[in-house]
């Protein structure tokens, strides 16, 4: 596994600065996406989660001090990830589809030293981005490379998922950032690394 984690240093309020795991996941896909072989798609699953090829292959998480109030501007916040780098052993074809790691998928010699850095290269210019155009562009870039992509999916202006109604066309299914980040869907509880 490949794990790092960056420290930053908000000036807007935890409801605001939360959004920076959008930044980060979009550095993270950038990142992956510069090392994986050609035309091999690297997506998201909502929020943390990421995919290349369909395989899951790890996430994002976002962290804050406990107590931190919405409104209020948090001393830190936490964004970190997990790569699976190289299978943990061998498994036959097809035994498990949907996990995968970087080099069961055609990473030449996946170096998390090179990944580490890239990724740092892409955050720092999400964040530069963030700044000069605001977060839409930040949303845009995530529900690109989102598997809800095609659909009409939004993501709020706190960092809410807005789905199409199912049972009321007009009307939006909000899924909570707030309540997502609390359990990243990427992690397997009992063991706590991405799911083997």
């Amino acid at each position: 596994l490949a794990e790092f984690a960056v420290v930053l240093e908000p000036e807007q309020s935890l409801a605001q600065a939360r959004l920076a795991i959008y930044a980060g996941m979009n550095a993270l896909a950038d990142a992956l996406a510069a090392r994986a072989p050609p035309e091999m798609p690297v997506t998201f699953d909502w929020p943390d989660a990421i995919r290349i090829d369909g395989a899951l292959v790890g996430g994002g998480r976002l962290g804050w001090p406990e107590g931190a109030r919405d409104e209020e501007t948090p001393a830190w916040l936490v964004f970190s990830a997990m790569i699976r780098i190289a299978a943990v052993r061998a498994y036959e074809p097809g035994e498990r589809p949907l996990l995968g790691a970087l080099d069961e998928l055609g990473f030449e010699a996946p170096d998390p030293g090179e990944i580490i850095a890239s990724f740092s290269r892409h955050l720092m210019n999400a964040f530069h981005e963030w700044g000069e155009t605001g977060f839409a562009s930040l949303a845009s870039q995530w529900l690109h490379r989102s598997s809800h992509r095609g659909q009409d999916v939004r993501i709020a202006d706190n960092g809410d998922l807005l789905l199409p109604g199912k049972p009321c066309p007009g009307a939006s299914e909000r899924r909570s950032l707030v309540e997502a980040l609390g359990s990243p869907s990427w992690l397997d509880p009992a063991t706590g690394v991405p799911w083997l």
